[in-house]
């Protein structure tokens, strides 16, 4: 005997089939079904209610997640990867402090610049088609930089390869966001979120193992160790692009919207205005193109935005539509994204040249003082997932209280021990500010991205990341630049506990901010 339920109108008509006869009974209450229920939450989007993931979804398995992950974990890796590889890329090219900040502002600058593209794009024509373009893209670049024969063909080498970087990544969060659901969704984005610090902490420790291992003297001989950094992205992406192939599933929006060129071109103004300033004028000693560029940034920023709401009022997509902020989740969690990853990005780098030049550490030495770092972070995430069910949004407030704690214990010992530390002095500050960074930053980005439609993922996740990228290079010029203005005069000792300092107002920023968030998490 089966039953079979239909709906009708307003009845619900139940059917019994037992051999060849059939029993038809109607009631006007419907059976109660988990199966009734959509799998996730609806968005708040018109275009996208109503959606749901069926049989025909794609869908992301295990292994294509590790793909898409794999791609978000080598952009993050590379921003970090050269901190502790300057002296000798400044000794083996000849660079000087201006071409050494380009290598890594050249980089974070296209990076960012067209990471909200790179997500528009994807949209349109297939996010694993872009995922695949830009992982080949990133591998090509990769060795471009690895054989870039002077200072200026590594700059344009990784200018090509922050380009190629930002059509890979925003590609990740709009395939989770389009092949996840559910608890699904929660768990990829928590990992999204443990990839994305621990690739930050892992950049820099392995950028300084390869420098010193040098695994490849006996081709390119002393300069071995900085060219190693890049190469090593090559097989990496080879084995990337051929997981990709086999499992990331295509995804792309029912609805792409075209390219918004003026959009592009203003946001590309604003970013460029602001940091290119920031990260070359100490080391060119502020010429009078660093004070012109600031001062047209606030102009470009303004353009920008009236372009961009122009168009969203005309019912246009333009590249980052003001209507997306209105969602609460997304503009407080990018609020929060902001200090935290100024806070971040300046440490790694301040951290890299004090132990280098302050502590006389060894490239290796200085990548692996950030392990205590990188492990407390992996056991925070770990145990994120339990702790948002629990206690929500306070998670982050937690964790930036931990933060700062870390931060406040690691300028102490600066100040208290200079110059006579070691690793196991720097070990304590710096593990108790990795368990707070832990127990933010996976948190967060499940909190921008938590309301944005599949629809806008590509869109969300550009934005998101754009948020974060430019950050992380703002930290990097802000209290880079504070640390070594202050090195000359104050010394070394000095100069370290102030940006700590600075740091820590960062710090207690994202921690009052979090007081706003909503206490649930979805």
């Amino acid at each position: 005997m089966r039953r079979l339920w239909y709906q009708a109108g307003g009845w619900t008509i139940l059917v019994v089939v037992n051999d060849s006869t059939a029993l038809t009974t109607a009631s006007s209450t419907p059976p109660v079904s988990p199966s009734t229920e959509p799998p996730y939450p609806r968005s708040p989007y018109p275009e996208s209610r109503g959606e749901r993931h069926d049989h025909r979804a794609p869908v992301l398995g295990t292994l294509g997640l590790f793909t898409v992950l794999l791609g978000a974990a080598l952009p993050l890796v590379d921003f970090f990867i050269v901190n502790v590889a300057l002296p000798t890329i400044d000794h083996d090219l000849a660079a000087g402090p201006a071409l050494l900040e380009l290598v890594v502002a050249g980089y974070g600058l296209a990076y960012a610049v067209l990471l909200v593209l790179g997500g528009r794009l994807g949209d349109m024509a297939g996010r694993r088609r872009l995922f695949l373009i830009g992982m080949a893209a990133f591998g090509l670049t990769s060795l471009a930089c690895g054989l870039a024969p002077d200072a200026w063909s590594l700059v344009g080498a990784r200018v090509a390869q922050g380009a190629a970087a930002a059509l890979m990544l925003p590609q990740v969060l709009a395939t989770i966001q389009s092949a996840t659901a559910g608890h699904r969704r929660a768990r990829a984005m928590s990992l999204y979120g443990a990839t994305a610090g621990l690739s930050m902490v892992a950049g820099q420790m392995l950028g300084g193992v390869l420098v010193s291992a040098a695994p490849l003297s006996s081709v390119f001989g002393d300069s071995a160790g900085w060219r190693s950094i890049f190469l090593v992205n090559v097989p990496v992406a080879a084995v990337g692009l051929v997981l990709a192939v086999r499992t990331v599933p295509e995804t792309r929006s029912d609805r792409p919207a075209p390219v918004d060129v003026r959009g592009t071109l203003l946001l590309a103004a604003s970013l460029v205005t602001l940091l290119a300033p920031l990260t070359e004028g100490r080391a060119a000693g502020w010429p009078l193109w660093t004070w012109i560029s600031l001062g047209l940034f606030p102009f470009a920023a303004v353009a920008f935005y009236r372009v961009e709401r122009r168009a969203d009022r005309l019912g246009r997509t333009p590249l980052v539509p003001p209507s997306l902020l209105r969602l609460d989740s997304l503009r407080h969690g990018l609020g929060l994204l902001v200090p935290f990853s100024v806070g971040f990005g300046g440490f790694m780098f301040v951290i890299a040249v004090a132990l280098q030049q302050g502590l006389a550490m060894s490239p290796a030495m200085a990548g692996l003082s950030m392990t205590p770092m990188a492990v407390a972070f992996f056991g925070a995430s770990l145990a994120g997932p339990r702790l948002i069910r629990r206690h929500g949004s306070r998670v982050v407030t937690a964790g930036a209280l931990v933060q700062g704690v870390g931060v406040a214990v690691l300028a102490l010992t600066v100040w208290r021990g200079w110059p006579g530390l070691g690793l196991w002095e720097l070990l304590p500050g710096i593990a108790i500010a990795g368990l707070g960074q832990g127990l933010q930053l996976p948190v967060l980005f499940r909190i921008v991205l938590s309301d944005v439609p599949s629809e806008r993922a590509g869109l969300g996740g550009g934005v998101m990341t754009t948020t974060q990228q430019a950050s992380l290079a703002l930290g990097v010029a802000t209290l880079g630049t504070l640390f070594l203005a202050l090195v000359p005069g104050a010394g070394m000792r000095d100069a370290l506990s102030v940006t700590l300092l600075a740091q820590l107002a960062a710090i207690a920023l994202t921690a009052s901010l979090s007081l706003r968030l909503p206490r649930a998490v979805s």
